[in-house]
């Protein structure tokens, strides 16, 4: 990279970093007042030993050389003690460790929204740590470090691969399908499905969604790790697809409750926002417009599932990362086109090869996530506890676990 590029990938690392606190306030904003500070901890934790779990070997798991496509040797660059003496001069190397850190932390951070009002905050912190390095890492080194899901892997060639410009698979099919994991080893809230749990704090959700998109531009456009067309292409889509999703979500809610909400609007942003992030660079405008409004309608849609199915996933973790995470990765095989050099999709006239791909992408970053978060889960839930005492959650959790409040009561 010459100075230009590194400067970009700064500041884009700097926008992604900027998201988990943007995240902080769109979940603390959807809490109950009794639990929003320990839902906005659960984010500024993640930040905490996520990056540190990053520096110890989670980049070495993630980009370092491939032990048979499934991880990168953990020894190859442990504590980055071969990243820093090597890379002095070396920006480019450095930045790019940085900008992987950013993207553990806040699919991280993601996650924890499906278990609010009911998690120990030492539990949580135990997971994200052991999550980040078991299961981000090596899910990130199959996608984007020659691993089993790339074109260098073993199941894949450079004619025949699934695409993922930033995160579909690694990023939001990775949190939403650990969210709801975690959702069902934990347990439903005490009175869900019985009473109503709503925002405590709109105006903050709103907040925190405009941060976020903001803060996507880097995580996008900084994904092609250069100031160049890609760049721009990603900056473009991104936003073309989450205009659009605000607009599928709101004509659902219409069309189902005779009301457009700002929640509606705030939630339709995330979800454009995760579908167009695997197809950044994949779709044309059109088809970014076509991605987001699907995925705003059909998250809108999802959303109301779990009082169907009976789990409680409580800010809607599933319903958006998940629902609009698999249907941004599949839509690349059916809108996808050419125009930088990858595939054209189903409808775009190619075949239904490239759809093939990104479901076989899918289905084995849903296999893997399932079983090894469930495994991290259940072991910390019967050795530490993961849940408070029904005590602690009718009362709130914010005093409780953190020994303040985020209002002071009138007097």
């Amino acid at each position: 990279m010459d100075s230009g590029n590194i400067a970009w990938l700064l500041t884009a690392a700097s926008l992604v970093l900027l998201m988990t606190p943007g995240l902080a306030l769109f979940y603390g904003g959807m809490s109950r007042r009794k639990s929003v500070l320990n839902m906005m901890m659960m984010s500024f934790g993640a930040m905490a030993v996520v990056a540190v779990a990053w520096v110890l070997v989670g980049n070495a798991v993630s980009v370092g050389e491939t032990v048979g496509g499934w991880f990168g040797n953990p020894g190859s660059d442990f504590l980055l003690l071969n990243s820093y003496p090597a890379g002095v001069g070396d920006g480019e190397g450095l930045i790019s460790v940085g900008f992987g850190a950013t993207f553990a932390i806040i699919t991280t951070a993601l996650i924890s929204g499906s278990i609010a009002d009911r998690a120990k905050f030492s539990a949580w912190m135990v997971f994200a740590f052991l999550w980040a390095i078991l299961v981000y890492s090596p899910v990130s080194h199959w996608v984007w470090g020659g691993g089993i899901l790339s074109d260098a892997g073993p199941i894949f060639s450079e004619d025949w691969y699934p695409q993922d410009f930033a995160g579909g698979t690694v990023v939001h099919i990775n949190a939403g399908v650990a969210g709801l994991v975690l959702a069902l080893i934990l347990g439903v809230r005490k009175g869900f499905g019985k009473e109503p749990f709503k925002p405590h704090n709109l105006p903050l959700v709103m907040l925190g969604a405009a941060l976020l998109w903001f803060g996507w531009f880097g995580f996008n456009a900084g994904s092609a790790f250069a100031a160049d067309d890609y760049a721009a292409a990603a900056w473009g889509n991104t936003t073309y697809a989450t205009a659009a999703a605000i607009i599928g979500w709101l004509i659902v809610e219409k069309i189902r409750d005779g009301k457009a909400t700002s929640l509606g609007a705030a939630s339709g942003v995330v979800a454009g926002l995760v579908a167009i992030t695997p197809a950044a660079v994949a779709v044309d405008p059109w088809g970014a417009v076509v991605v987001g409004v699907v995925a705003g309608a059909l998250s809108a849609l999802a959303v109301g599932l779990k009082y169907k199915l009976g789990y409680d996933d409580s800010l809607d973790v599933v319903g958006v990362h998940l629902v609009a995470g698999l249907w941004g990765t599949l839509a690349i095989g059916l809108v996808g086109t050419d125009t930088f050099g990858s595939w054209n999709g189903l409808f775009t006239g190619g075949g239904i090869a490239g759809l093939g791909a990104q479901a076989v992408a899918a289905l084995v970053t849903i296999a893997y996530c399932a079983v090894a978060t469930a495994i991290i889960g259940l072991a910390i839930k019967y050795t530490i506890g993961f849940r408070v005492s029904e005590d602690v959650e009718v009362s709130g959790i914010d005093l409780a676990e953190h020994g303040e409040t985020a209002y002071e009561e009138a007097k």
